[in-house]
């Protein structure tokens, strides 16, 4: 069985359209492989591929690969993925199966406190992030997230959402009148979503058009 390293954080009808989207993905990933697999949820909303077959070994290595994985054992030094569960003034926290707090000056992300960081990169709740496990030291972002969030910044603007599909978003810019404003839809994870501005658009503006379609915590991204 392979924990994703992604969350399912609504409920209702909402969580079966999430969980029916996920089992297209994992059908994406695995689906020429001789293997049958069955998706579940776990209690603290990490979902659960259970997987058989002649290729199933190939077929978790490329869950791990296109999702990360949440695992039970944690090597110093190594790097794995947890999800964006709060921030404070001493650092983020991140949900890996188990609580990973990175300290401020672990994040590698600039001047400003935490919450200014959130705001500064878009950040928001349960967004699949990088991490390089400290052991009895601290933890701390990888280098590849570190990149990531600051290639957000050089771009041409983005709105970050979670709660929501890709399919959910796309058809909510499109619904506003926005779909030649963007560039594309980029999955961060199941409901963690980016939308990818042209150049010219203004994503605070994007965000006040889509935000009142989408029950989601909405965060821009402001190129410098």
């Amino acid at each position: 069985m392979v924990v994703l390293a992604t969350k399912v954080t609504v409920h209702g009808q909402a969580r079966e359209q999430a969980l029916d989207g996920l089992r297209s993905l994992v059908a994406n990933t695995v689906g020429d492989l001789d293997v049958e697999y069955d998706v579940g949820v776990r209690h603290d909303d990490f979902p659960t591929v259970s997987i058989e077959g002649q290729d199933a070994v190939i077929a978790r290595n490329a869950l791990r690969e296109e999702f990360g994985e949440i695992t039970d054992e944690f090597r110093e030094g190594e790097t794995y993925v947890g999800t964006l569960q709060s921030w404070d003034d001493e650092g983020f926290v991140l949900d890996a199966g188990r609580e990973v707090r990175i300290p401020t000056d672990e994040l590698g992300l600039g001047q400003g406190r935490p919450a200014q960081l959130v705001e500064r990169f878009g950040l928001v709740q349960h967004l699949p992030m990088r991490f390089v496990y400290g052991g009895e030291r601290d933890s701390r972002l990888a280098d590849e997230e570190r990149d990531r969030l600051y290639e957000w910044t050089r771009g041409t603007g983005r709105v970050n959402v979670n709660n929501a599909t890709r399919g959910e978003v796309r058809a909510t810019v499109n619904r506003a009148g926005h779909a030649k404003d963007i560039v594309t839809v980029e999955r961060l994870g199941l409901l963690e979503q980016s939308v990818v501005c042209r150049e010219g658009t203004d994503p605070p503006g994007l965000l006040a058009a889509i935000g009142p379609h989408l029950t989601s915590e909405l965060r821009c991204v402001i190129t410098t």
